[in-house]
């Protein structure tokens, strides 16, 4: 039997011929992306509703008695471990990455669509294990997102027994669920991408997911075998992350064991995820930014390499995460470096976004909004970063409100701020409808302003010294009365943040059934998930023929060419040229 390249297959694989074939079971990559993107927001909502209550702790204490001192600690583990792996990793690269990733490289699915079903299944039981925890004797573990031994499976420490297996045993099963769905990314891009769609020619947004995903299969095993190996310190007796100790009066069987072993493997997964989340975002944004300021990427070239070495440089950082571990001087000064080198090709990419921007098109609908509001929020998070970076600031500052303030600015809000971009961007292509525009821009500016309400004042707690992770700070005396009122004011003001976001569900259905009709590429866009036969995207993307790529994604305002936009599938000889006479008059004019 003669060999059809993936690419050059002529009809869809595995068409699905019942209700459950299509929607539950599916193979089909946009379906994966749904699926995968349902249950990222469900957990994520879950771990809103979690910092609500560690809120209304901190700016009312003892007021709200199902809160104690062991479920705050639980929530906040709860919180932070889901936001950073079950929803942003979850959403940007099994949402956005199933549904654009064949897409945009012009194939018809992943190149493993079996084990795609399986990885979003997989993550499904990984969240059930995970929320399970709630439910066991003990609840949740409390640890802490970071999971340090010897305190998480010792007795004092919340959820020490059901809780911590229940979370370790989650990872495990997450890790697996990304492992599969990583290597399909990755196989696809490399070997499905249609005729003409050379790496250099891809959008920013494959670079992005593309490198993520790569890191992930690097990175991810560090955690697992931490995971495992904690698991067997709990259960089998074992002591890698155990040292020789006594616990409330009783002498442990552990020795030998070493708990800066587990900080070590699990910040050298640790800060690479947090690039894993934001990989995709910077390209992501990249795109919309071009889109809708009708202007090429400003050094696409610089952005590529600026995105691999990103994800390289990630890998040599990890360290700076404990600079309080008491580590030698010269490690810390080596890891000072390195971060510092790390801020060079990032803010090269801030610097391209902005000239992007500049001398623009500039459409300030939704996603635009967004994804501007992304720029301001990450140079803020990066700045702060800075501090952080530097020993002799991070260690007075470490382990109060300042690193809170970082550490959402930079990860949470600004990612949160392409998801946005993303959505408004992308939600035409995945519904054929648009979204309401009204509703959307005041949910951008009630969640940007609100953000800044919430997470400015949190620079001034941590100058102030105002701890992390503290049930109650009681009549601590080096806290003046403002830090207290302030504490009350950055609730008030996250509570309302949150309720915010229904006008954004709120728009999501309503504009299902009742959004304008969005028809074929409505924002003029060049990139070939745009290009379909179909809006929405049919099962296989592309009827009988798979498109031919002829120029990059970023053909925006070209000069001579009387059209806005040249799709990347658009030949040379359909391009209309301004006559001679004509461009002259037009340059003279401009």
């Amino acid at each position: 039997m003669t060999h059809i390249p993936f690419a050059d297959q002529p009809h869809e694989d595995h068409h699905p011929t019942s209700f459950v074939a299509k929607y539950v079971w599916s193979q089909d990559h946009k379906v994966i992306a749904v699926q995968y993107s349902i249950i990222a927001i469900f957990v994520g909502v879950v771990a809103l509703v979690l910092s609500a209550f560690m809120r209304l702790q901190l700016g009312f204490p003892d007021t709200f008695s199902f809160i104690n001192p062991n479920s705050y600690l639980q929530f906040m583990t709860l919180h932070g471990m889901i936001m950073v792996v079950y929803l942003l990793t979850a959403l940007l690269l099994g949402g956005f990455g199933n549904y654009l990733i064949p897409l945009m490289v012009g194939t018809r699915d992943m190149v493993f669509p079996y084990l795609n079903m399986l990885s979003v299944w997989f993550y499904f039981v990984s969240v059930l294990v995970l929320l399970a925890s709630f439910f066991v004797p003990g609840g949740p573990t409390g640890a802490g997102w970071t999971l340090y031994p010897p305190q998480t499976i010792l007795p004092g420490t919340p959820g020490h027994e059901w809780g911590i297996i229940l979370m370790l045993a989650s990872l495990a099963i997450f890790i697996v669920a990304f492992t599969m769905g990583g290597l399909n990314y990755v196989t696809t891009i490399l070997q499905a991408r249609t005729h003409g769609m050379t790496l250099m020619r891809m959008p920013l947004t494959l670079w992005g997911i593309f490198t993520a995903s790569m890191m992930g299969l690097l990175a991810f095993p560090a955690l697992l075998v931490s995971a495992v190996m904690m698991a067997l310190d709990l259960l089998a007796g074992t002591s890698f992350f155990m040292p020789k100790l006594v616990s409330l009066g009783d002498s442990l069987d552990y020795s030998g064991g070493s708990p800066l072993l587990f900080q070590h493997l699990f910040w050298f997964f640790g800060h690479p995820e947090v690039y894993i989340v934001a990989l995709p975002a910077f390209g992501m944004v990249s795109d919309v930014l071009a889109t809708h300021a009708r202007k090429n990427i400003f050094g696409y070239r610089m952005m590529v390499w600026a995105i691999v070495i990103i994800g390289g440089l990630s890998f040599l950082v990890w360290a700076h995460h404990m600079y309080v571990s008491g580590m030698n001087l010269a490690f810390g000064f080596f890891f000072a470096t390195t971060t510092l080198i790390i801020a060079v090709p990032t803010a090269l990419k801030v610097y391209n976004w902005t000239l992007t921007l500049w001398q623009g098109n500039i459409r300030l609908n939704s996603p635009m909004l967004f994804a501007i509001g992304f720029v301001f929020t990450f140079i803020h998070g990066g700045l702060s970063g800075l501090f952080l970076g530097n020993v002799i600031v991070d260690v007075p500052l470490a382990d109060t409100f300042f690193v809170v303030a970082h550490f959402h600015m930079v990860m949470g809000v600004s990612t949160v701020m392409v998801l946005f971009a993303a959505i408004y961007h992308w939600y035409p292509l995945v519904t054929g409808r648009l979204l309401h525009e009204g509703m959307a821009k005041l949910h951008f500016w009630l969640t940007f302003l609100g953000a800044y309400a919430v997470f400015l004042p949190m620079h001034y707690l941590g100058f102030l010294g105002v701890p992390r992770r503290y049930f109650a700070m009681g009549d601590t005396l080096f806290l003046p009365q403002s830090a207290h009122t302030l504490n009350a004011a950055i609730t008030v003001f996250a509570l309302v943040l949150m309720v915010v976001q229904v006008v954004f569900i709120v728009n999501l259905i309503w504009s299902l059934r009742h959004g304008p009709k969005a028809g074929h590429n409505p924002w003029g866009a060049t990139s070939l998930e745009w290009q379909t036969p179909d809006v929405p995207p049919a099962h296989g993307n592309w009827g009988a023929r798979l498109p031919v790529v002829h120029r990059w994604a970023y053909d925006y305002s070209v000069p001579g060419a009387v059209q806005d936009f040249l799709p990347q599938n658009m030949p040379d000889e359909e391009v209309e040229r301004l006559a001679p006479d004509t461009d002259s008059a037009v340059e003279s004019k401009s």
